[in-house]
């Protein structure tokens, strides 16, 4: 694993970059895309920099990590939406070659979503944040290694992270769907991002741990070409002690 630790305005733009450089090296590329604080600004420097640039989308195949189940792709807090408004709007991506899990018609996703992703040759880049618990997508503490595509119970602790999108905690959905452990791991690179002092305990951990499944992202040091870009804060209990 590769620790870039930058401010928030140079992780945006560094991952942009290498996002519209895949774009332009290979029009079919595959995303694989997350939602949430921690790629906001990444998206936000997409739609600058492709229109500035003139890099088209058109040709692009996108499939997100997760969605919460029950929610309706037309309300505000689905994943589907906060993509369309975030990003998809804002690039010529065909909104047909977009992939975002079904929360209502979950079963589908849940038969098909990896297939659909191996049929499309492999996500290129997968972008990803941590959960203070260490998830990564979707997938809690104590999710199998073995994972793909699947319905979880969200912890408490996602619940209540997750709450300030939301009017109300008890609005937040107990149940999501999302890509599995195995199906991240797939991905031929990973980036994944960190920002704020709520996520310094899991990249520490992340950083001076073994693999353990209560701890999901130390998945990824079983693969071969994850970059982790943290904030000074997401970074701060990490101290000297940043081999992995």
């Amino acid at each position: 694993m590769n620790l870039f630790i930058l401010n928030e305005k140079e992780i945006n733009e560094k991952i942009a970059r290498e996002i519209l450089d895949l774009v332009k090296d290979k029009p079919s590329c595959v995303l694989g895309l997350a939602t949430g604080s921690s790629p906001l600004g990444v998206y936000e420097e997409l739609a600058i920099l492709s229109k500035k640039e003139n890099i088209s989308f058109k040709d692009v195949t996108t499939f997100n990590l997760d969605e919460y189940v029950g929610l309706n792709p037309s309300h505000n807090q689905s994943y589907r939406y906060f993509m369309n408004d975030k990003l998809f709007s804002h690039i010529d991506i065909p909104i047909q070659n977009t992939n975002v899990p079904d929360g209502i018609n979950y079963q589908d996703s849940m038969d098909y979503y990896d297939q659909k992703i191996a049929l499309k040759g492999g996500i290129d880049i997968q972008l990803l944040g941590i959960g203070s618990n260490g998830h990564i997508a979707f997938n809690e503490p104590g999710t199998s290694c073995d994972s793909f595509t699947h319905v979880v119970d969200l912890k408490e602790s996602t619940i209540k992270d997750n709450a300030r999108f939301f009017d109300s905690i008890n609005d937040v959905p107990r149940k999501a769907i999302t890509m599995g452990l195995a199906s991240i791991m797939q991905a031929k690179k990973i980036i994944l991002i960190a920002k704020g002092k709520n996520k310094a305990l899991a990249i520490r951990r992340l950083f001076t741990e073994g693999i353990d499944i209560s701890l999901p992202a130390s998945i990824l040091k079983k693969h071969d070409n994850v970059d982790i870009y943290c904030d000074e804060e997401a970074a701060s209990l990490l101290k000297g002690d940043r081999a992995c």
